[in-house]
């Protein structure tokens, strides 16, 4: 077994004349006892490849002035991504939660519009949303990402990460939370932030779940503050999946469907961005590509940091992106 796999906490941090570049890591079990596995939903903290699936990641930037913003991102930890967004101020956590029940749910069940989004409320909060799976709190988001941020405020206190916890330090202050992800994550992103009000979503390749109707539901997060971008050849988008929910969470109204390839900042500020970057046709690659290129760091400052009340101006609904359930 390699060395590091006995190791609890792995503490990187790059040195600037004025602070430090602080990357934190540490397992969700070894920081609160009460967190399980759910074999049952292919969620285990089991080593695979010499890395515990259970492993966190935070990062801060000292050496910027912070934007007092946290970002959750609800996918694999992204370093590229991560790394620049600590540069422009932000503090971003990957907290291990249990999110792997898609491929455990019938395609017959999940193909009936109605259980989808129940169960993204439930493994975000681990309260009871859903009768097809069993979530409880200590393993749900919102309890993930407390417990880890109460363990950055005395691990990392250079990280200054209590900004993010109320007075008690017994719950997170939402109202600082970016939460984003990409595809799969993206959509619990976007699904959690219509019950719970927060700063911002940034929703990389997605929402998904085509034949759901939640995105239509009323928002406790301002439609402002929805932001997505994919590549036009993405399969999500071909198929008009991300262009519906767009459209069903109300987006149209702050502006066009912008190609960040064509247009320049702040894209008219507009809460609807894709790109045609050449990706020699390759439909997987272009799935992945919005978070994996630093070509678009500019689109990222954007999404990330741009004002929620400068909006563009309400268009028409696309008769081509069907808002049905069908």
């Amino acid at each position: 077994m390699p060395i590091f796999a006995f190791l609890l906490i792995f503490w990187g941090t790059v040195v600037g004349q004025k602070g430090k570049l602080h990357e934190v890591s540490v397992r969700a079990s070894k920081i609160n006892p009460l967190a399980k596995e759910h074999p049952e939903l292919n969620f285990t903290f089991a080593e695979v490849k010499g890395k515990h699936q259970d492993l966190q990641h935070a990062i801060v930037d000292s050496r910027v002035a912070s934007r007092d913003r946290l970002v959750i991102w609800l996918m694999s930890y992204n370093q590229e991504l991560s790394e620049y967004l600590a540069s422009l101020g932000l503090h971003l956590i990957q907290p291990h939660y249990a999110n792997r029940w898609f491929s455990t749910v019938s395609k017959e069940t999940h193909d009936t519009g109605e259980c989808l989004g129940d169960i993204r409320l439930e493994a975000a909060t681990g309260e009871e949303h859903s009768p097809l799976v069993k979530i409880p709190k200590p393993d749900g988001l919102t309890a993930r990402s407390l417990k880890f941020v109460q363990w950055l405020v005395k691990e990392n206190p250079q990280g200054k990460w209590g900004r993010f916890l109320n007075e008690k330090q017994t719950d997170l202050l939402w109202d600082k939370v970016i939460l984003s992800g990409s595809s799969h994550g993206s959509t619990t992103a976007a699904r959690f932030a219509k019950h719970q009000k927060v700063a911002r979503v940034v929703a990389f390749s997605g929402p998904r779940d085509q034949l759901e109707s939640w995105q239509s539901l009323p928002s406790a997060t301002p439609a402002t503050r929805y932001f997505g971008f994919t590549h036009v050849l993405d399969k999500g988008w071909t198929a008009k999946h991300y262009c519906r929910s767009w459209q069903m969470m109300g987006l149209a109204k702050y502006g066009p469907i912008v190609n960040v390839e064509t247009s320049s900042l702040p894209y008219g500020n507009s809460r609807r961005l894709i790109t045609n970057f050449d990706v020699d046709g390759n439909a997987n690659k272009a799935h992945g590509i919005v978070v994996r290129d630093e070509r678009w760091k500019k689109v990222w400052s954007y999404l990330f940091t741009h004002p929620v009340d400068k909006v563009g101006k309400p268009v028409s609904l696309d008769p081509d992106c069907s808002v049905s359930k069908t």
